[in-house]
């Protein structure tokens, strides 16, 4: 079985991926930034009596990243798989997001990707063996007016790993980009929003909570993004890329017929309801 190190397991999909490598057997290290408040982790440990470690990791302390690859290297020996799925969420429109907010998104979900590979490549380059899966969005696929740095953020780590995927597989690494579309995790609630109704923007960020509301019609679970996650892992036939959920699939085939002209007088005047109907007729919601 594989030894897993998986970044940002306190809740959500990091969660539901520790639990899911560790109930087929898998020797799992799970980072948390704070391990004594990661109760719900603990808990499921405990009550499944799981090969899963709490491993103190905080992806923008680039000591505390060192510091958790060399405990996991000591107690198992190697990292045959890693997980980036630690992140944060939030946003507004590009005018409205300070500057400084938005290198703390980049920080924790680009650079904070970047620590971790950096971290662990040189173990699985020596071994000639190793997968590492990062976990985007379909936001890495689309842009979104009133989402435009969380997208940007996203599109960056599916340009690096495009780039790393092709730097690595002489060495036997793979690389996969899970792209979910709308997960019911706790990273809504946690995510800072810049939507002052004042704003000369607000309508887009009205629209992107619209938009969100069709794609919670049918949105995917983390046990969901868990399973596509191991079989990127697992799989004889590996891909680059692993869209999650209908409402992914809808988005991003949608967007592939629609130029890009079409796709920016999106952002025009119109009602709510004209905006909803476009967005049906757009991506093929049936709902």
């Amino acid at each position: 079985m594989a030894v897993v190190l998986i970044t940002g397991c306190s809740t959500g999909i990091g969660l539901a991926t520790a639990l899911h490598f560790g109930r087929l057997g898998h020797d799992v290290h799970a980072g948390v930034r704070k391990p004594a408040a990661a109760t719900e982790l603990s808990q499921a440990i405990a009550a499944e009596k799981l090969p899963v470690r709490p491993v103190a990791l905080d992806v923008d302390d680039a000591a505390s990243v060192s510091a958790a690859v060399g405990e996991v290297l000591r107690h198992s020996g190697r990292i045959d798989v890693l997980v980036n799925n630690a992140g944060i969420g939030g946003g507004g429109a590009i005018e409205d997001v300070p500057v400084d907010w938005a290198k703390t998104l980049f920080e924790t979900n680009y650079f904070g990707v970047i620590r971790t590979i950096q971290a662990v490549l040189p173990g699985m380059r020596e071994r000639r063996s190793g997968a590492i899966v990062n976990v985007s969005s379909i936001g890495g696929v689309v842009s979104i007016a009133g989402h435009g740095h969380y997208c940007a953020v996203k599109h960056a780590l599916e340009a690096a790993s495009e780039a790393l995927a092709q730097e690595v597989v002489a060495f036997g690494i793979r690389v996969a980009i899970v792209e979910p579309g709308v997960v019911v995790t706790p990273i809504f609630s946690k995510a800072r929003r810049f939507a002052d109704p004042t704003s000369p923007y607000a309508v887009h960020v009205r629209r992107l909570l619209l938009f969100y509301q069709m794609q919670m019609k049918t949105p995917s679970q983390p046990a969901d993004v868990a399973r596509v996650i191991h079989d990127a892992v697992t799989t004889g036939e590996p891909k680059l890329r692993y869209l999650v959920g209908e409402d992914a699939r809808l988005i991003a085939a949608g967007r592939q017929r629609t130029s890009d002209e079409e796709y920016v007088a999106t952002g025009r005047e119109m009602s709510d309801d004209a905006y909803l109907q476009l967005m049906r007729q757009r991506f093929g919601f049936a709902w």
